[in-house]
């Protein structure tokens, strides 16, 4: 028996022995390869992300350096690793790889800044680097990090942001690291459901030019059948009373005050609605949707069709959105073979042919038309659309008329083909196409609102106006990231003195619900607080407001987004002034914009990615005094009054938007 026992112990000793030298050897620094890990849950702003690879297939190049190793990614990208903490030191090589320097345009546009986290908790940020900067060596001590966050974000727009993760390692001990799924925190929605009783929305103000024709839809929540009216209608224009549909034309210039009725079986509701008729047209910016976000080049007639029926169908015309605009890709491409596309790409006289995937464009927009909607195209003046379809080149004035006589109302002019024939272009060459165009459409005989897409070269906020821009963009594509959001809408803080009725600044579409680019969607990697800071800064900054999701497949969440009237109330007020960032401290950017009745929109904006931080606005800096009556928008709820200023706990990247009314 004791001999027994003790053979016991020894075994026992043994392997304790044996587990301990295992446990030991197990302990010790380990490394595991950044590309080596699954980088399939990876986010990336633009392309796939690579192994050993920068974004387009190259090398890993840095300022001449070249890399082994390592991730190309493009801003705004975010790879999650789950160390567990057992993490030691992250390190690595990063920068803008050597691939965008090939273009005057790339080395000028390349800006991002490389962010290492830990349970959110900013560890090492590279600060701004450009094309041509040397690699920045990063060495971060992870003990205890339970997830390791590396992110690259986007200066300002993410054109040509290329970044590098080269020679990214991670040291560990014990269990390998691995990337786990980006979760999204869950939405919440704030804008309260229309009652049943009429509310009239939309614009207050309508332009159109002389003898030209007048479509426009009295828009109004609440319960239907509804009865629509309209008193001091000028000479020359017919309501229909059930869909509040206004048609005719007005001859002689001038100022129509109308007053705008509805009426269901809860009650009757009136306002003012004052009509323009003169030389400006989109007195407000245009509402709407369009295709290039969700479909791009897989956009055809069944599409538009189904957001066009969907916007009705939604509730959506209800609250003023009336633009159904179809991108890029509709047209002919030469030398294709393929029977959808189709050739010719002009007929015997000169005009543009749709291709297969639009088969009738006059019945598509009737049909849009039917609804009460407006319908927009698009092409370039180039050779070529961004797309390599067919562009305006030398048949200005036949598109403009073929855009007519489809009954287009909206006409986006995408600069892209025409770098063909001014390659490096001064402001006069800038200017020349839009110049062009401007006058053709002046000959049609139809008011066609006309946006200038050529991504604010030659500062065209200041010009625009001048070659008959309505709105014009001002900054390149925007993607569904914080990074590229927040950098295009806030760096429009300068060009509030070039915006107003019938000219606004774009800082391009909205990037809510599912997007992708087609035909593959995903919801949008915005946190729900970022999609109320784009729908709020939208707004103030009185921006042209297009969907860019299939309305048809929208959410719970994306329709309360966009069916606030109190906030899209900001968006058309008639003023028609563009908000102001009028303070800026502690990671909070208070923005205001001054409202026709006197009082002033204000939002308060958490740049600060992880905490809730408060933000004032003060009357001072409004010129206000006294007490004054606050009111939540998003929450359609007064807050009460308050005297000298007004503080809010303001989400991370989220917003506070109020409207701040003077005591009477």
């Amino acid at each position: 028996m004791r001999t027994a026992i003790l053979s016991a112990m020894v075994l026992v000793v043994s392997c304790g022995l044996v587990w301990a030298a295992e446990n030991a050897a197990s302990s010790e620094l380990q490394q595991v390869w950044l590309d080596e890990l699954d980088l399939s849950k990876a986010i990336i702003g633009w392309g796939q992300i690579q192994k050993n690879k920068s974004v387009d297939s190259k090398p890993l190049v840095i300022a001449g350096k070249s890399f082994a190793r390592g991730v190309g990614t493009h801003a705004d990208s975010r790879l999650d690793v789950k160390l567990g903490g057992i993490g030691e030191q992250f390190e690595a090589w990063v920068g803008i790889d050597d691939e965008v320097a090939g273009s005057d345009q790339g080395k000028a546009a390349a800006s991002v800044e490389f962010l290492v986290f830990g349970d959110g908790r900013l560890l090492w940020r590279s600060e701004v680097m450009r094309a041509g900067n040397p690699a920045k060596e990063v060495k971060v001590n992870i003990k205890g990090i339970d997830t390791l966050r590396l992110q690259v974000s986007g200066g300002n727009d993410i054109n040509y942001d290329h970044a590098d993760w080269a020679q990214a390692q991670i040291s560990y001990r014990l269990t390998a690291p691995h990337t786990i799924d980006v979760v999204m925190p869950a939405p919440y929605i704030l804008t309260p459901k229309a009652g049943p009783a009429p509310r009239i929305t939309g614009p207050k103000i309508f332009g159109v030019r002389p003898g030209n024709p007048f479509f426009f839809t009295v828009t109004a929540t609440g319960d239907r059948p509804m009865k629509f009216a309209v008193r001091g209608l000028p000479e020359g224009l017919i309501l229909n009373s059930d869909n509040g549909q206004i048609r005719g034309a007005v001859k002689n210039a001038g100022e129509y005050k109308t007053t705008v009725v509805a009426e269901n079986k809860h009650g009757k509701v009136e306002r003012e609605f004052k009509i323009v008729v003169g030389d400006t047209i989109s007195l407000t910016p245009p509402m709407g949707w369009n295709s290039w976000n969700c479909w791009a080049c897989a956009v055809d007639d069944e599409k538009v069709r189904a957001s066009a029926k969907a916007m009705v169908d939604s509730g959506l015309l209800n609250h003023g959105w009336t633009y159904i605009n179809i991108d890029d890709c509709w047209m002919r491409r030469e030398g294709s073979k393929d029977p959808v596309i189709g050739e010719p790409v002009r007929d015997k006289d000169g005009y543009l042919l749709s291709n297969g995937k639009f088969p009738d464009m006059k019945g598509l927009t009737d049909y849009i038309h039917s609804l009460g909607l407006r319908a927009g195209i698009y092409i370039s003046p180039g050779p070529n659309t961004c797309a390599g379809y067919i562009g305006s080149w030398e048949h200005e004035q036949k598109d403009a008329e073929r855009f007519a006589e489809w009954g287009f109302d909206y006409l986006k002019y995408d600069w892209c083909g025409y770098s063909r024939i001014a390659p490096n272009p001064n402001l006069d060459e800038l200017k020349k196409p839009y110049a062009v165009m401007r006058d053709c459409l002046k000959n049609t005989g139809r008011d066609i609102i006309y946006s200038l897409c050529q991504y604010g070269m030659g500062e065209v906020w200041k010009w625009g106006a001048e070659v008959g821009g309505n709105c014009w963009r001002t900054t390149g594509d925007i993607t569904d990231s914080w990074g590229s959001m927040a950098g295009i809408g806030f760096k429009q803080a300068e060009l509030y003195p070039y915006a107003g009725p019938g000219r606004w600044n774009d800082p391009d579409m909205l990037v809510v619900g599912k997007v992708g680019w087609g035909p593959n969607l995903h919801p949008a990697r915005l946190t729900p607080d970022e999609q109320y800071t784009h729908i709020s800064l939208w707004c103030l900054l009185s921006s042209p407001l297009l969907i860019g999701c299939p309305i048809e497949q929208m959410d719970e969440f994306t329709y309360s987004l966009l069916t606030n009237d109190e906030v899209l109330d900001v968006n058309q007020d008639p003023l028609g002034q563009q908000a102001r960032r009028i303070a800026q401290a502690n990671g909070i950017e208070v923005w205001s914009k001054a409202m026709e009745d006197g009082s002033r929109a204000v939002g308060l904006f958490n740049m600060n990615e992880f905490e809730a931080r408060k933000g004032t606005v003060s009357w001072k800096d409004i010129a206000f005094a006294g007490q004054c009556q606050v009111r939540d928008l998003w929450r359609q709820k007064d807050l009460g009054m308050f005297e000298n200023e007004f503080m809010a706990d303001v989400p991370p990247h989220g917003v506070v938007l109020v409207r701040i009314i003077p005591a009477k």
